[in-house]
Parts: C-alpha cells; sequence; structure tokens
C-alpha cells in the first residue's frame, strides 16, 4: 500500500535549486494555465517548485488555491513521475481557472512527462 505524503524533500527550497533547473536547459510542458519546466535529478523522485506572479494571479488567496491544488495532484502522482526537479510557472488567466479543469490539466501534463522520460 502506497502512503501518499507531501513531505519536505519533495519540494524545490532554495534558490539554487530553482537555478538547476533553469541552467539545465529543462524541458518545457505547457498548457493554457501554466508551464512546468523540467531537469533530471539524482535523488530518485520527483520534486517541485512554484513561482505564481502577483501580474498572474493578484490575491494570494488565489495563489495559494493554485498551489494547493497542484500540490495535491503532484502527491497523488507522485510515486509514477520520473525522478526530474519541476518548477510550475503561472501564466496570466490561472486564477480564473476552475480547479477541475487545472486537474485534468496536470493529469495530462504528468502523462506527457512519463511518455517522455520513458523516451529516453
Amino acid at each position: 500500500m502506497n502512503t501518499y505524503k507531501y513531505k519536505r524533500e519533495f519540494r524545490l527550497l532554495t534558490p539554487a535549486d530553482f537555478q538547476n533547473v533553469f541552467n539545465a536547459h529543462p524541458k518545457k510542458f505547457s498548457c493554457r494555465y501554466y508551464t512546468i519546466l523540467t531537469a533530471t535529478n539524482n535523488l530518485g523522485y520527483a520534486r517541485i517548485g512554484f513561482t505564481i506572479s502577483k501580474k498572474k494571479a493578484k490575491n494570494a488567496t488565489d495563489r495559494n488555491q493554485v498551489k494547493r491544488v497542484v500540490r495535491e495532484q503532484f502527491r497523488l502522482t507522485h510515486n509514477e513521475l520520473p525522478a526530474v526537479d519541476m518548477v510550475f510557472i503561472a501564466k496570466q488567466g490561472i486564477a480564473q481557472a476552475e480547479n477541475e479543469q487545472l486537474r485534468q490539466e496536470l493529469d495530462f501534463t504528468w502523462k506527457k512527462l512519463k511518455r517522455v522520460a520513458n523516451k529516453s
């Protein structure tokens, strides 16, 4: 039985962690609400970090809601994802997206990510 915890080690915490992704010629996965940049890591598990600017989602409650939905989807599929570091970058209009729309887009992105990882 799998436990689906969202531990501290599954997050990109330091600016150096984010910079490693940006410097590693990341692969991009985009949709109308976000872009996810990925770079492989040697840890054996996936990690995620967020950049949601005030220009993209004005209210803190909107930014936190987006992060909450993405973290939940990440937590549920974490065991199936390849060992990559991901940076989630919000696009304009993400605050108006319904939670279910965001979940569907994330599921599609996770499938693409797994497919690309299996090819390489």
